[in-house]
């Protein structure tokens, strides 16, 4: 007979109203007797659970019965201990890396300590590469490869060593002691294995799940020396799962909590260090949770105690919108529901595996992702769908995922429509393969089915559907089976998308304008995510794409610059003074990651410092390449729009740009070579520009910063006819003959001009007319004309003797001698009351144009001119009577530099940036 005392400081039904409350050691006040056991009501939030006298006294606790209570005696008396369920728990699960080395696993211990929780559940993983080292000695022993002792000998020094490091004492006598029996059994086990040849599955799996043991036993004894109650669990007596299909298992919830009820009344310490990543069988024969099954552990105890929280502690600071390996932009996202983190885990993001949210979704239990190595970061809760966050576009796709190596099989055939049963055999057949199919999409006309499997898998379904639908194909029924190889598939994710206008037009607005195909399109219903698939080439930058549309701001553009000069030096000067301005005001990201002059070029991958390019162009430059800076700009960059600018003179970089556009980098350029080239080359150009959607800007060609490329093309597409367009269009020429006046001669005047830098280094270069010539020959051009260069006839105002002078400084000294003839000219133009001024002409009417000298009454515009002022009269249908006129400074690097800049913001307004 057994003699025990019961404390009865209340009636036995207050005592199962009232909340019963851990001790220090985390031993349970016991029920007050067996009647009232059996016919009480548990309290809420707790289990009953009955235990012996005789495990009470374990690890020391205190005796919590009150001297002054009644005795009773029984044959054998249960008592109660009730395991807690509810927001005192809290759950954190550490993976290999947080435990990868004695100082880490000390890092572990304080973070447990330091968590403020009534109690604590702690999941930890195997040291890092422990697992794979165990899944080695099997695969060694089985191959009966000799080396696996040596392996096996590898793994006990890591743990020998880092216990010695970690513990001391009779903790690290008592570790060292189930280690060296561990690692006997082991070796005993591996022996077997090593001598048949072959392992079963529960063989592999007690062997591998091993680390787990080893590293929760260690964090156990480190908190242990804190003074803090803490028991060490091994979840192999607890959790009970059983297989659910290949490589996975489905956890048995009843049976589990049974024995974690039971685990718990006989050691209910306030701290519990599990092994994660093993269970057994509900025959108790040990397995693992596969793959991640840390995680998915964790999830499991979490929801078995519904516990406030599960932490899994990482190394990176939370979920990021995108692989950032692949994204350098990609940023940590705060919040993502359930639903969201399967679908991204489902699509290969780095999240959790999607078994792990099941069990906590059911609770609606949080799951928070941290950072080990940055305790500051607050990480990513994954939870319900938070009601505070805004439901605008940025907000509805929260993060997109790739998969890489992948095939698309296309079944098609007009006998598929309507006929039942096409689909089931179909995909009968790609289950017979045991192929894993991704992505399935059909064509609402039942004429085709596509779908993704790997593409390790796509010979033997693309076999297995050639024979299931021989007869078919022979008949013609089906056209054909057809496999795409090298795809992969770019998914958006977000719960927010759903019912969201609006989003799926701006994730393939952003595909297209990156020049991105796409090969396949799947949305299912719920629409949490929009599935593409496309080329595996262009996967990377489709990704950047979309994420760039989504994260980073309306438009970023990667700008290459080639020719740093007068004219690319003041745009990079300029681009330097507004970046900041036009990423805060219009969400504009403008990163300029190559500048390329004649000799040298310099190459960045996130954006060059504009405060200093031309210190690093000294000190960080390579050797000018064009093709390499071309290269770097559409393959070596994070950024999906491309965008080129031109800011040389060089007719060799302007025949170049068809191949750009055609590679999907947007062009912009005040080189006038491309468009007043070859007339076959320029139509070639401008009909690629038309049908695809890359963009060729070159406004600054005809007027600097004047609006004159623009300005006609608002006339003709608004459906105006153009008749005719005059004008002054070079800015050097206006200087001259507006300062050509009184008694200065004409020497003196084009003298002062090259002084201040209004001419090129060779006068004749402005004086011969062609620069003027190729401004009308563009604008004859974009009026629908079909003129070449020579078609244009010329009046140059080079004296035919200094055409062959062999210097600039030779034609500046002999240019006086032909004084007189221009002092005439002028002298007769001001007895008519006119001036002289250089003009070019486009006759839309006649199908000509012309450059040459002409007189002007005093009163006409073109006389009113001042400085280096270009202009130019648009004579049309709707202007007829009197001319619409642009006028303004036509010459200048600043004002050129800033046409260019105009037209890269119009590429960013067609790109999606607000107007």
């Amino acid at each position: 007979m057994r003699s025990l005392a019961v404390a009865s400081p209340v009636p036995p039904a207050a005592a199962h109203r009232r909340r019963l409350r851990p001790s220090a050691s985390g031993r349970e006040v016991v029920s007050q007797c067996l009647k009232c056991e059996i016919n009480q009501d548990r309290p809420m939030g707790a289990l009953r659970i009955g235990h012996s006298q005789g495990n009470l006294p374990r690890h020391g606790s205190k005796n919590l019965l009150t001297p002054a209570a009644a005795a009773i005696s029984v044959e054998q008396v249960e008592v109660s201990t009730y395991l807690p369920k509810g927001d005192m728990w809290s759950v954190h699960k550490f993976g290999g890396t947080c435990m990868g080395t004695p100082q880490r696993i000390q890092n572990v211990a304080d973070v447990v300590l330091g968590d403020s929780s009534e109690r604590k559940l702690i999941i930890v993983s195997a040291m890092s590469k422990v697992t794979d080292m165990m899944y080695s000695l099997v695969h060694k022993a089985q191959s009966r490869d000799d080396s696996y002792t040596e392996e096996l000998d590898k793994v006990f020094e890591k743990h020998m060593a880092a216990a010695k490091d970690l513990l001391d004492g009779e903790n690290l006598a008592r570790f060292l002691s189930q280690l060296h029996s561990d690692i006997s059994n082991l070796r005993a086990m591996l022996r077997a294995i090593y001598i048949a040849g072959h392992a079963t599955e529960s063989f592999s799996e007690f062997v591998v799940g091993h680390g787990e043991l080893w590293s929760s036993q260690m964090l156990s004894y480190a908190v242990q020396k804190s003074g803090a109650s803490c028991s060490w669990m091994d979840t192999r007596e607890v959790l009970v799962v059983k297989p659910s299909g290949p490589d996975m298992v489905d956890p048995d919830y009843e049976e589990s909590e049974k024995r974690l009820e039971k685990w718990f009344s006989r050691q209910p310490a306030e701290i519990i260090v599990a092994t994660g990543f093993i269970a057994s069988t509900a025959e108790n024969i040990p397995t693992t949770l596969k793959r991640d099954g840390s995680d998915f552990s964790a999830a499991i105890i979490g929801s078995l105690v519904r516990a406030r929280q599960v932490t899994i502690w990482t190394d990176v600071d939370g979920v990021f919108s995108a692989d950032p390996r692949k994204v350098s932009e990609a940023v940590i996202l705060s919040t993502l529901s359930y639903q969201e983190a399967w679908e991204m885990s489902y699509f290969g993001a780095n999240v959790l595996h999607p078994r792990t949210i099941i069990p906590v979704m059911k609770d609606n239990i949080p799951i928070v992702i941290r950072n080990m190595f940055n305790l500051s970061a607050p990480g990513t809760v994954i939870c319900k769908q938070p009601a505070n966050e805004d439901a605008d576009l940025d907000a509805c796709v929260k993060s997109f995922a790739t998969i890489d190596k992948l095939a698309l099989v296309n079944v098609e055939g007009t006998g598929m429509a309507g006929v039942p049963g096409t689909s089931s055999a179909i995909f009968s057949a790609v289950k017979e393969v045991g192929a894993n199919v991704i992505m399935i999409s059909q064509a609402s006309s039942e004429h085709s089915i596509c779908f993704a499997v790997p593409e390790k898998e796509v010979a033997a379904v693309s076999a297995a559907l050639h024979v299931r639908f021989r007869e078919a194909l022979a008949a013609g029924r089906l056209s054909k089976v057809e496999v795409i190889h090298d795809c992969s598939i770019l998914a958006a994710v977000g719960l927010r998308m759903a019912s969201t206008p609006g989003v799926s037009a701006i994730l393939f607005d952003a595909l297209a304008k990156a020049n991105i195909n796409v090969r396949a399109i799947a949305q299912g219903c719920s629409e949490y995510n929009i599935t593409v698939v496309l080329k595996q080439e262009d996967c990377v930058r489709a990704l950047r794409a979309a994420h760039s549309r989504f994260f980073l701001s309306k438009t970023t553009l990667a700008i290459g610059v080639i020719g740093p000069g007068l004219i690319g030096a003041t745009l990079l000067n300029q681009l330097r003074d507004q970046v900041a301005v036009l990423k805060e005001n219009m969400n504009i990201d403008v990163r300029v990651i190559g500048i390329t002059g004649a000799s040298t070029m310099l190459l960045s991958d996130t954006g060059v410092d504009l405060t200093r390019w031309k210190e690093e162009m000294q000190k960080e430059a390579k050797p000018a390449d064009l093709a390499n800076f071309v290269r770097h700009l559409s393959e070596d960059h994070v950024f999906p729009n491309k965008v080129l600018v031109d800011c040389t003179a060089d007719t060799n970089v302007a025949s170049h740009y068809y191949d750009w556009l055609k590679k999907g980098i947007h062009v912009i350029t005040p080189n006038k070579k491309a468009n007043s080239g070859p007339l076959d080359r320029y139509l070639k150009l401008r009909t690629l520009q038309r049908a695809s959607y890359t963009h060729y800007f070159y406004e600054a060609t005809v007027g600097a910063g004047l609006p004159i490329i623009s300005t006609l093309r608002g006339l003709l597409e608004t459906g105006d006819k153009i008749l005719r367009i005059e004008g002054i269009f070079s800015g050097t020429l206006s200087y001259i003959f507006n300062n050509f006046e009184g008694t200065r001669s004409f020497s003196d005047v084009v003298a002062e001009a090259k002084e201040a830098g209004y001419t090129e280094p060779d006068p004749r270069d402005d004086l011969s007319g062609t620069d003027v010539a190729r401004k009308v020959i563009i604008l004859a051009r974009e009026s629908g004309l079909r003129l070449e260069l020579s078609d244009i006839p010329v009046e140059s105002l080079v004296p035919e003797a200094l055409k062959s002078c062999s210097s600039p400084n030779e034609f500046m000294q002999k240019l006086p001698s032909f004084d007189q003839d221009w002092a005439r000219q002028r002298h007769e133009a001001e007895a008519a009351g006119e001036v002289l001024r250089y003009v070019g002409v486009v006759d839309v009417l006649n199908g000509k144009g012309r450059v040459e000298l002409q007189r002007y009454k005093r009163d006409h515009p073109f006389a009113q001119l001042s400085g280096s002022d270009n202009i130019i009269a648009f004579t049309t249908s709707r202007y007829k009577e009197q001319p619409l006129i642009v006028r303004g400074p036509g010459a200048g690097a600043e004002v050129t530099a800033g046409g260019v800049f105009c037209d890269i913001l119009r590429l960013a307004s067609y790109l999606g940036a607000p107007s």
